[in-house]
């Protein structure tokens, strides 16, 4: 039987916590955890990006994050918390539960770049 969104937006945010802005901030501060942004190109040159995270469009995180791929980043070996984010984190949910399926372990969503700003975060240039 078919799925819609909204059941794999439901499962995915089931199995990935939301973490605030002023979790993440901690995080980000104490060097504890790998970012990624999963926005588009277009996205990350209007508004900037947390401070250090990995651009990674979100139709590119499987080939990135592939423990066993060729293309990974290797920030992402490190065994630090994984934090997620997007424009709104719908995105962000979904990568979350891919993360979790190619066996990371605490893996974190932000929900969207807005609430890093909103809580006072830094924006780098793109």
């Amino acid at each position: 039987m078919p799925t819609t969104v909204q059941a794999m937006l439901a499962a995915a945010e089931a199995e990935v916590p939301r973490i605030s802005a002023a979790d993440a901030k901690a995080l980000h501060a104490a060097g504890q955890a790998v970012f990624i942004d999963l926005r588009e190109p277009p996205e990350l040159t209007a508004s900037g990006k947390v401070p250090g995270a990995l651009a990674i469009p979100r139709g590119l995180l499987e080939f990135r994050a592939d423990p066993a791929g060729a293309a990974r980043d290797p920030a992402l070996a490190s065994g630090k918390t994984v934090i997620t984010y997007c424009a709104s984190g719908g995105r962000a949910a979904l990568a979350g539960k891919t993360l979790k399926d190619l066996g990371y372990a605490d893996v974190r969503n932000l929900g969207g770049f807005k609430d890093w700003v909103a809580a006072g975060g830094e924006a780098e240039k793109v």
